[in-house]
């Protein structure tokens, strides 16, 4: 039978500390899930936003519910599952005044995905990262691309397409991370001086890609609910974050949504989203570290990643 100590074990959580969480978490996420299903709710789009739901694909309802991590014990009371019935639900148990999650019925393939974000995780922290890439990923994109095969509809270009293939053509286009540069022009594949696949992640992201730091929230959600709901919402942050300077620095105009520009095709604005990369990578390399951590404890002794 399950009988934790409660203030012994150092991953017991009593009920104000884990309530807490919760309210923490729901502050990260709760206001921008609910934005996104009261748009869907209306068939509106967000250029921006809409990409942390549609390309990650983590559920509204999933990300804004809180669970404890594996391993992890939480202190509950019969008022707490009325108003959280989740907690007491399957794949939680319930052992009197503690739920927790059964690691009995976490599937095989979870371990398997965990070894395997873990060595991407370990890989990433072991390369040097790199910040000259300056967001052209954007703008390759739409690389000499005829006006309605733009991704973003009804949005506009800062510059004229000429201007934008210009400042394509000026710089060294270099980006390392599959899911963006899948997405590139047939013009602007060529002049990518990496050529990154799916399959080899492991051997080319690195810290400094703002993708890379995105995909934080991707890898810790497909590893929830095991990997607990704390470390989900961070990432998720992150994510948001990245994704707006990402679009700052596209070269779509959406000051109009209160997006100022970020003016890579100036010296300014390149130092600038170098300045703003770095600071993400700072705070993704805390993230990442954690992820590895919490991976590596999900997938248990075995082969390594």
């Amino acid at each position: 039978m399950f009988l934790p100590e409660a203030p012994a074990q150092p991953d017991f959580l009593e009920l104000d500390a884990w309530l807490e969480r919760m309210r923490a978490h729901s502050r990260r996420v709760g206001q921008r899930a609910d934005e996104h299903l009261e748009r869907r709710s209306r068939d509106l789009k967000h250029p921006v936003h809409d990409f942390l739901f549609t390309y990650y694909n983590f559920p509204p309802a999933k990300l804004k519910r809180w669970l404890p991590a594996l391993g992890q014990v939480i202190e509950v009371t019969d008022a707490v599952l009325v108003e959280m019935p989740w907690l007491a639900a399957v794949p939680m148990v319930r052992e009197g005044g503690f739920c927790r999650l059964d690691s009995g019925q976490m599937p095989p393939k979870v371990a398997d995905l965990a070894r395997w974000v873990a060595a991407l995780s370990r890989a990433i922290q072991q390369r040097p990262p790199r910040f000259k890439c300056f967001g052209l990923h954007e703008w390759a994109m739409v690389y000499r691309l005829p006006r309605e095969k733009i991704r973003h509809q009804g949005y506009e270009l800062r510059l004229s397409p000429e201007r934008v293939a210009s400042v394509v053509e000026s710089m060294t286009v270099c980006c390392s991370h599959y899911d963006a540069y899948r997405f590139f022009t047939p013009l602007a594949l060529p002049m990518n001086t990496l050529r990154p696949t799916l399959e080899g992640r492991v051997d080319l992201e690195q810290g400094g890609c703002l993708h890379t730091n995105m995909d934080l929230y991707k890898w810790s959600s497909k590893l929830w609910p095991w990997i607990g709901s704390d470390l989900v919402g961070e990432c998720f942050d992150l994510a948001w974050a990245g994704r707006d300077l990402d679009m700052r620095a596209s070269p779509y105009d959406l000051a109009h949504l209160g997006y100022e520009p970020v003016l890579i095709e100036t010296l300014e604005g390149r130092l600038q989203y170098e300045a703003e990369q770095r600071d993400l990578a700072v705070r993704a390399a805390d993230l990442r570290l954690r992820l590895q951590e919490a991976a590596e404890a999900l997938a248990g002794p075995g082969k390594p990643g």
